[in-house]
């Protein structure tokens, strides 16, 4: 092999070479370059038949990358949606499903409104104020100063879990009559409220009683054989003595 051929070789190479900033922009670049150039190069077949099975051959190098998710048929429409958007629209095969266009691409979803709620008393949350509009509703009775009190002491707990102090009924009744715009006044009522340490006590068993995941603690039958087994030795022991 003479040197003027490696040298030829050797510039035909440099000069072959391409970059990635000359390279044309990969619509989706986790499908690589070379596939890429394969759905270009199907754009281009003249023949619909020849073109429509070299789609449908690049659609199985496509669910190869993904086989656990080859068969799935939401995930067969998906990647016919995405060989017609790497063609940039240009590909022009029979499709099992509905060709996407370059309007609907380009869509945005509308702006989702979320409620703006800017109440004063933020640490009470948006649940009670739902509540005192219940209560509000309903007629003068034995049920609604329960409900009402119901909604006081948790108003007292939720103030307690956020400022982290105590707190008088008062400043409570004051708050209730405030948010209920006058219509549910304890401000003149006798009865008092849960304690700091009751509330502390009833939080605790509520989160004895149900697991991180809000259901109910279950008591494993390891445990349960084992106070079995405990209580037959005790009866045991008792009938030797």
């Amino acid at each position: 092999m003479s040197a003027k051929y490696i040298k030829e070789v050797a510039n035909d190479i440099v000069f072959n070479l391409e970059y990635n900033g000359e390279r044309p922009h990969l619509i989706i670049p986790e499908y690589g370059r070379h596939l890429q150039k394969l759905i270009d190069q199907a754009t281009l077949i003249e023949d619909r038949e020849e073109r429509n099975k070299a789609a449908k051959y690049i659609i199985q190098v496509m669910g190869s990358l993904n086989p656990h998710l080859r068969d799935v048929p939401d995930f067969q429409h998906k990647l016919w949606d995405q060989i017609f958007i790497m063609s940039d629209f240009k590909l022009d095969v029979e499709s099992p499903y509905p060709v996407p266009t370059r309007e609907v691409l380009q869509l945005k979803p509308d702006v989702l409104q979320y409620p703006q709620n800017f109440p004063k008393y933020r640490f009470y949350g948006n649940n009670i104020k739902y509540m005192i509009d219940v209560a509000n509703k309903w007629e003068e009775g034995e049920m609604k100063s329960a409900l009402v009190k119901v909604i006081a002491n948790h108003m007292k707990k939720s103030y307690l879990s956020w400022n982290k102090d105590t707190v008088k009924d008062d400043v409570i009744f004051e708050h209730l009559y405030e948010l209920s715009g006058g219509k549910l006044d304890l401000l003149q009522s006798t009865e008092e409220l849960l304690t700091t340490t009751d509330l502390l006590r009833t939080n605790k068993r509520v989160s004895n009683k149900i697991s991180p995941a809000g259901q109910p603690k279950i008591q494993s039958n390891k445990n349960s054989k084992a106070g079995k087994s405990n209580s037959g030795h005790k009866n045991q022991n008792r009938k030797s003595l």
